[in-house]
C-alpha cells in the first residue's frame, strides 16, 4: 500500500511588514493563487506574499520585502517553513527537534519579480518553478530628450514618496540616510517637496550623515549639497569611531558574505545605531539604495565578469543577476539587489526602523528599465556614468525648480572615512567573509 504523505505549511512571515496601498493583504494573495501571475503586477508597494492551496505554495515578492524557505522531513511527510530569515527557519527547527536536518545552504531565498511555486510531493520534493510577473518594456522612451526622461522618472519616484508619507509615515520624524550623492539628494529633495504639496512641516525631515573619527568625504559632501541649496538646517552629522564598526555582527545580521555587501551594511548598521542611540524613538527612514541598479551606474572596469555589452543587453541585470535559468544563479540565494537589498533591510529591521527604499520599487524600476540606454551612451562607459547625473538632475529641477548638485560617485562604505580606516575594519580577501558565515552555524545548537 501506498502511503499518503502529509504536506504541512509553517508561515513564520510578518504580513504586517507588507506595504500594499492599493488592496488588502488578502486580496493580493488571492492574486498570487489565480491563474495570472502577470496580474500580480498590479499590486502598488512592497510585499512577500505566500498562498498555499493543498500541496502547492506560492511566493511572490518585490525587493523592498525578504522571503527564505526550507524543506524539512516529517515521518509523515515534507515541512515547508517559510521566514525573512535564516536564523528564523534553524530556530524553530531547534525547537521542533529538527535542526539535525539544517544546513544554511539548504534555504533558498525567492527571487524578486516571480512567482515561486512549491508542490510539496513527498520525498524527493520536486524543485520550484518560477513564473515572471514583472517584465518592463525596454527602450520604451526612445526619442525622448533626457529632460524628459528625467522628468517621468523623478515624477515616478516623487508619486510613490508621496504614497509612503500618506500611507506609511503618516507622523513624525523621517531620516534620510544621506550622503549628498545622486540617489540620497534626489530622495531628500523629493521628500521634501512631497512634505510641502502635502501641508506638512519639512522640519519632520533630518539628513544624516556618517563620519568615521571625523573623517570621510561624504561628510563635506553632504554639508555642501545641503548649503548651496540653502538646506543647511537639515544636515545632522552622526560620529563614530571606527571601533564601532563590526563587520562579523553585521554579517550574521545580513545573513551573507558578499563583501561588498557586507561593508556596506556595516557603515548601514553603524549610522542606524548611532541614530537609535541619540534618537531612542525614531522609527522612519528614507534612502537612495537602488538608483545605481536603475541607471547601471556601476564601474564596469572592477568586475571582471562584466563587459559594457552584458551590462546594457541584460535586462535587470543589477536588479536580478544573471537570472534564475543561468548556470551562475545560486540555490541558496537569489541575484542582484534581490539577495544585496538585505544590507539595508536586514539592519534597519533589526534596531525597529522603518525603511523605505523607493528606488527598489516596480514603477520605478520599470521606468528606468525603458530608458534607451545603447542609444544614449554609444557603448561608452564614462557616457554611461555621466547619464544617471543628466537624467536625475533634469527631473528634479522639472519637478522643485531646485539645481541639484551631482557628484560624483562613491561606495557608501568608502565615503564615511578614510583609506586606512577601510582597510583597518574589513578584510581584503572574500573568502575570510565565507568562512566567518559558515562558523556561524558549525557549533550552533
Amino acid at each position: 500500500m501506498n502511503q499518503e504523505y502529509i504536506a504541512k505549511v509553517v508561515n513564520l512571515t510578518d504580513p504586517e511588514k507588507n506595504t500594499i496601498y492599493n488592496m488588502s493583504v488578502q486580496q493580493a494573495t488571492d492574486i498570487l493563487m489565480g491563474d495570472s501571475p502577470e496580474l500580480i503586477r498590479q499590486i502598488e508597494g512592497q510585499f512577500a506574499l505566500v498562498g498555499t492551496r493543498g500541496k502547492t505554495i506560492r511566493i511572490a515578492r518585490s525587493i523592498g520585502r525578504p522571503i527564505r524557505y526550507f524543506i524539512a522531513k516529517l515521518s509523515d511527510g515534507p515541512c515547508l517553513i517559510l521566514a525573512e530569515r535564516i536564523d528564523t527557519i534553524f530556530d524553530y527547527l531547534k525547537k521542533e527537534g529538527l535542526d539535525d536536518q539544517f544546513h544554511p545552504s539548504y534555504t533558498r531565498m525567492a527571487p524578486a519579480h516571480y512567482v515561486t511555486k512549491i508542490e510539496l510531493l513527498g520525498c524527493p520534493d520536486p524543485n520550484p518553478t518560477y513564473s515572471r510577473f514583472f517584465t518592463p518594456e525596454r527602450n520604451k522612451l526612445q526619442g525622448l530628450t533626457k529632460e524628459e526622461i528625467g522628468k517621468i522618472y523623478m515624477g515616478q519616484l516623487y508619486d510613490e514618496i508621496k504614497k509612503w508619507f500618506k500611507n506609511v509615515a503618516v507622523t513624525g520624524p523621517v531620516g534620510v540616510s544621506f550622503s549628498g550623492g545622486i540617489d540620497s539628494g534626489s530622495v531628500f529633495l523629493l521628500a521634501h517637496q512631497a512634505l510641502l504639496e502635502l501641508g506638512e512641516s519639512p522640519s519632520r525631515l533630518k539628513a544624516f550623515s556618517l563620519s568615521i573619527d571625523g573623517q570621510g568625504d561624504d561628510l563635506t559632501q553632504a554639508r555642501s549639497f545641503l548649503e548651496q541649496l540653502g538646506m543647511g538646517l537639515f544636515f545632522e552629522p552622526m560620529e563614530i569611531s571606527a571601533s564601532d564598526l563590526d563587520w562579523k555582527k553585521t554579517l550574521s545580521i545580513v545573513e551573507d558574505y558578499k563583501p561588498l555587501d557586507i561593508q556596506s551594511a556595516t557603515v548601514n548598521l553603524a549610522l542606524l545605531e548611532a541614530i537609535r542611540k541619540t534618537y531612542p524613538d525614531w522609527k522612519y527612514m528614507l534612502d537612495g539604495d537602488g538608483g545605481d541598479e536603475n541607471l547601471k551606474d556601476y564601474p564596469i572596469e572592477e568586475n571582471p565578469e562584466l563587459t559594457i555589452k552584458s551590462v546594457l543587453n541584460n535586462r535587470l541585470l543589477y536588479q536580478e543577476g544573471w537570472g534564475i535559468d543561468s548556470m551562475k544563479h545560486s540555490i541558496t540565494y537569489s541575484g542582484g539587489l534581490s539577495r544585496g537589498y538585505m544590507r539595508t533591510y536586514a539592519p534597519a529591521d533589526h534596531l525597529g526602523f522603518t525603511g523605505f527604499s523607493p528606488y527598489t520599487l516596480p514603477n520605478v524600476i520599470e521606468i528606468a528599465e525603458g530608458i534607451p540606454f545603447i542609444q544614449m551612451t554609444e557603448w561608452d562607459h564614462q557616457m554611461l556614468y555621466q547619464l544617471k547625473g543628466e537624467i536625475v538632475a533634469a527631473g528634479i529641477k522639472a519637478i522643485t525648480g531646485l539645481d541639484m548638485p551631482v557628484n560624483l560617485k562613491r561606495r557608501f562604505q568608502h565615503g564615511v572615512g578614510n583609506e586606512h580606516t577601510f582597510s583597518k575594519s574589513f578584510p581584503e580577501r572574500d573568502i575570510i567573509y565565507r568562512k566567518a558565515f559558515q562558523a556561524i552555524y558549525e557549533n550552533a545548537g
